[in-house]
């Protein structure tokens, strides 16, 4: 795992890419949404929801009843740009649902109040 500082530059990398219109290379995409799935993780705390941002990561995090084996009950997909742009406060929550960036199931999968997780 790159050191923090590098998880940092990923992370600005990417969003200032974004924010200017252009697409994160798969590099930094890689190691802005990992530093940024732990970063949510150390957030919320816990194993109620599955967070997924395929192909380049997952968590488990929320406190709440623990997931431990099959299907989760609670479960959060995205893109790995919707997961950047959301983390850094680039979109929100309700306009990445409506548009069908986010699919969430489960009770618990309203994660809505974790975002942004950094300011842009």
């Amino acid at each position: 795992m790159p050191p923090a500082h590098e998880k940092s530059a990923a992370v600005e990398a990417a969003v200032a890419s974004l924010a200017s219109g252009a697409q994160p290379a798969r590099e930094i995409l890689r190691s802005a949404v990992r530093s940024l799935l732990s970063d949510l993780s150390d957030k919320a705390p816990g194993r109620s929801v599955e967070v997924r941002v395929p192909p380049y990561g997952a968590i488990q995090c929320v406190e709440g009843p623990r997931h431990t084996r099959g299907t989760p009950a609670n479960v959060v997909e995205m893109d790995s740009v919707t997961f950047i742009e959301l983390a850094a406060g680039l979109r929100s929550w309700s306009d990445a649902v409506r548009d069908g960036r986010i699919q969430a199931s489960g009770i618990r999968a309203d994660i809505s109040h974790l975002f942004p997780i950094r300011e842009s």
